[in-house]
């Protein structure tokens, strides 16, 4: 049995109840050493946690993704006909987008209605660093997931405009918390610009984000950026589908 295998048994062990280390070992039938290192490795990053008595409990962490995990499911179905909708009134390339550790997926596309296509598709992966999708996504994390995050960024260079710093990233993280939505300016492919809005959930954070990417023989930037206030206006609907509320001015 892997290390992974055991430290997913421990984790579906402790979704019946607390346990102590003697009743771990016992239940994976391996040392009670083993069994700690793995504890500790779980523990590390909030997966389990230990209370005053010495029993092992399931962590906020697990908790979180669990949570994500539900957001994530819902997010494309909810999405789907907002999405058409904007889509059909302004016919350019709309994706669906979600974090996926140091990148983001496509788990939807919508095609413009003219004859030049992406070469993006569902299920592809792209860089957080250098796509709207991604700088809005990961401008929405907490600190700690942040850094995770930004420890898996490359920062490779994929066009003369790509942003290959760190903190050249904050800076734009910054630029995008404030305004509420992304741009990449030829970032991740020569001659495509796109914008970002976020997704949020019931808890107000982002949970995917929805792209507008447009060739600049289709579409110039300024053209593409006078979309912003439609992109925000969408988004804005599948969020209050998804069971997020806007705080109102005024109130913590």
């Amino acid at each position: 049995m892997s290390s992974v295998d055991k430290a997913l048994r421990i984790l579906v062990h402790l979704g019946d109840g607390p346990a102590s280390l003697d009743d771990l070992a016992s239940a994976l039938e391996v040392h009670k050493t083993t069994v700690l290192r793995l504890l500790r490795t779980l523990a590390a990053d909030h997966f389990v946690h230990r209370d005053g008595a010495q029993r092992y409990h399931l962590g906020a962490r697990l908790f979180e993704l669990s949570s994500r995990g539900l957001d994530q499911h819902e997010v494309r179905t909810i999405a789907a006909p907002h999405l058409a909708a904007f889509n059909a009134e302004h016919g350019r390339t709309t994706h669906l987008s979600e974090l996926v550790g140091s990148e983001i997926v496509y788990i939807d596309k919508l095609e413009s209605h003219d004859h030049v296509r992406m070469a993006s598709r569902i299920g592809l992966r792209a860089p957080v660093h250098s796509t709207a999708a991604g700088k809005v996504l990961v401008s929405d994390l907490p600190p700690a997931e942040l850094e995770r995050v930004l420890a898996g960024t490359g920062f490779a260079r994929a066009t003369p405009n790509t942003i290959t710093t760190r903190e050249g990233y904050l800076a734009e993280l910054a630029r995008v918390r404030e305004q509420g939505w992304a741009h990449d300016a030829e970032e991740n492919e020569p001659s495509i610009n796109c914008i970002a809005a976020p997704v949020r959930g019931a808890s107000g954070r982002a949970v995917a984000a929805v792209s507008v990417s447009v060739p600049d023989i289709v579409m110039n930037d300024d053209a593409l950026l006078a979309l912003v206030p439609s992109l925000l206006a969408v988004t804005e609907r599948i969020s209050g589908e998804h069971g997020w509320r806007p705080t109102p001015r005024g109130h913590p």
